[in-house]
């Protein structure tokens, strides 16, 4: 890393995490329930058991998803204590927790499901892979991004925060960080879904082989 990327993702996580982030959450208070029929179908046509949302926000996904799953198997973090507060308050019994994206504090493998929706899309081309990685080594089976999608990075005007909000594509830096990984579902979700007009796509992670008696 050179010396002005820490200060970029310092200065991002700060923005997120302060006053910026709280009126983000004012906003955006209202959760929509539109979202219960996609993450149901999700959910159950691919048999996830646990989740982990990586920029949780208020809780619009974690809600409709703990009345899929056993709360105690939904998991999220988010940089904004206004933000976890609403939440917990959301979805009772899930698992809110303070962490920054780009050094997640769980072990691999650690749910069937580790997921961003508009997350990404706020991170600096610096964090960016980072970010990732830590995304898929936290999945045991899938991986989900929902986006903003441009063929080309290019920023986009966000309140009057440089460099806070890029459109990307994101199949395209997965496929490239991650070639392994198998597009299983794929998608775009609008107004009329609960969603802010973003493209998706489910990303699966390869079993392990079995050992066998031969080695």
């Amino acid at each position: 890393m050179t010396q002005s990327e820490p200060a970029e993702t310092t200065r991002l996580e700060s923005l997120w995490a302060g006053d910026f982030g709280e009126a983000y959450i004012d906003r955006n208070r209202t959760l929509d329930d539109r979202r219960s029929a996609f993450w149901e179908r999700l959910l159950h046509a691919h048999e996830i058991a646990s989740v982990l949302e990586v920029g949780c926000g208020q809780g619009g996904n974690l809600r409709p998803i703990a009345r899929v799953l056993e709360p105690a198997d939904v998991w999220g973090i988010d940089v904004n204590q206004h933000a976890l507060a609403n939440a917990r308050a959301a979805a009772p019994g899930i698992n809110a927790v303070a962490s920054v994206a780009r050094q997640l504090p769980f072990r691999d493998g650690f749910v069937d499901l580790a997921f961003t929706v508009g997350v990404l899309i706020h991170q600096p081309d610096t964090t960016l892979p980072i970010v990732v990685s830590e995304i898929v080594r936290c999945a045991r089976s899938f991986v989900l991004w929902a986006e903003y999608h441009a063929p080309a990075t290019e920023e986009v005007p966000y309140h009057d925060a440089a460099g806070s909000l890029f459109r990307r594509d994101y199949g395209r830096i997965y496929h490239e960080l991650f070639p392994e990984l198998i597009v299983r579902d794929e998608g775009f979700l609008d107004a009329e879904s609960g969603f802010d007009r973003v493209t998706w796509q489910l990303l699966e992670k390869p079993r392990p082989r079995r050992q066998t008696a031969e080695g």
